[in-house]
């Protein structure tokens, strides 16, 4: 059953941080559409339904996201203190990836800038980068620990083979990877499923990251989690997907609650994940906040995954 209030967003533990963190996070990608006032509102309402996780990166809206989030952050009704302020670096747009040393603190550095604040509780690097020195990442994150930068690390869109060689020089523990995944991106399920068979789903392209997740105890956080291709819309109310919309709009009736709900408790149903909403409509993220409370049978898990035009071999 759908429930309203504070409680309403179930919390995982990120990782081995030792971190509570909300099933449902606020992605804030999008928040430059919104002006100051609309903004602290988002976040108002976030903290109400139960979120107290928000992901940024330095490249949204080229370091504007972070500077409109940190201001309403300080005109929020919580305190900075009640949440968990996520960001990722790496990412020089349009040019290269750069995990150096001096890159990657002197990005945190301009992000706490801009979101005016002392720390951020979780750090990943976005996206892999090819000329990657481990040696390089480590001194970074070390410095930044030290400095009271940075509690919690982690990584995003990168696979196993990527993430072992981070490890063979990084000390702190990686607590998350994020990665994009929904009921219309299923790739890293389906290549689990189709194990031993010969069909274009049993390709693996992510190195078995969910298995290597769970093993490695790294909170799988799915980004764009109601797209279908590359940001090539949702799939929500969208009459490309009939089958689909219907076994949402079912289970939604069933459960006292909306579609974008159901399509979020799909993913929170996979151990250890977390959903990243990308949403600026306050009313829509208090709908898809309420996903928390929400755990799918598993059959009804397997039904929208079969609804989504998916297989079983």
């Amino acid at each position: 059953m759908g429930t309203k209030g504070s409680e309403l967003v179930k919390k995982i533990n990120l990782g081995p941080s030792g971190l509570q963190v909300s099933a449902v996070a606020l992605g804030v990608m999008r928040i430059t559409k919104l002006d100051l006032a609309q903004a602290t509102a988002l976040l108002d309402t976030a903290y109400t339904s139960g979120i107290n996780f928000f992901d940024n990166a330095d490249i949204y809206a080229g370091g504007e996201a972070e500077t409109l989030f940190g201001a309403a952050l300080k005109n929020a009704s919580f305190k900075r203190e009640d949440v968990l302020v996520q960001s990722k670096v790496g990412i020089v747009p349009g040019k290269r990836y750069d995990f150096s040393k001096a890159h990657i603190i002197e990005s945190v550095d301009g992000s706490l800038k801009r979101l005016g604040l002392d720390y951020l509780d979780v750090l990943l690097l976005h996206r892999p980068d090819a000329l990657l020195e481990p040696d390089q990442v480590a001194d970074a994150f070390n410095a930044l620990q030290n400095a009271g930068k940075v509690r919690n690390f982690g990584v995003s869109n990168v696979n196993p083979g990527q993430i072992e060689l981070l490890k063979s020089a990084v000390s702190q523990p990686l607590v998350a990877n994020q990665l994009q995944l929904s009921l219309m991106h299923t790739g890293m399920i389906d290549a689990g499923i189709h194990v031993n068979m010969t069909d274009d789903r049993s390709f693996d392209h992510d190195g078995g990251i969910l298995e290597y997740s769970r093993l490695h105890n790294m909170t799988v956080q799915a980004w764009s989690p109601y797209q279908y291709g590359f940001f090539e819309g949702v799939f929500i109310d969208n009459p490309k997907f009939p089958e689909l919309n219907a076994a949402l709009d079912k289970l939604a009736a069933q459960y006292h609650t909306n579609k974008s709900a159901i399509a979020s408790a799909w993913l929170t149903r996979l151990p250890g994940t977390q959903v990243i909403a990308g949403t600026t409509n306050a009313k829509r993220l208090a709908d898809i906040a309420e996903a928390g409370n929400i755990r799918l049978e598993a059959q009804e898990w397997y039904d929208l995954y079969l609804a989504a035009g998916n297989d079983l071999p």
